[in-house]
């Protein structure tokens, strides 16, 4: 009986030992390398959102160029017609000036 009250006993005690209360693991905490990996991923991705933006810029600023140049093409252009008639007009006026002194 001596025998069947310990064992009773030690099974009792291997039983509540296993309802009790259990010690909580300690989660790890990040590494010095993830946590530097993690900055330097924002750090990439903050680049990422300035170089986007300068090349919206960029293109921004090569439309108002190319449309500058096309409004200059066309100034020139019409300068260049004006200044055509302008050249006839003088030579038919020479050429008139000329016949008239030609004439006796």
């Amino acid at each position: 009986m001596n025998k069947s009250l310990i064992l009773a006993s030690l099974v009792a005690a291997v039983a509540l030992s296993a309802c009790g209360k259990k010690e909580e693991v300690a989660l790890p905490t990040a590494t010095p390398a993830a946590t530097q990996a993690a900055a330097v991923a924002a750090s990439a991705a903050a680049a990422a959102s300035a170089v986007a933006g300068a090349a919206t810029s960029a293109a921004s600023a090569a439309v108002s160029a190319a449309s500058a140049t096309a409004a200059a093409a066309t100034e020139a252009k019409d300068a260049a017609g004006k200044a055509v008639t302008e050249a006839k007009e003088a030579a038919a006026k020479a050429m008139g000036a000329a016949a008239s002194a030609v004439k006796p």
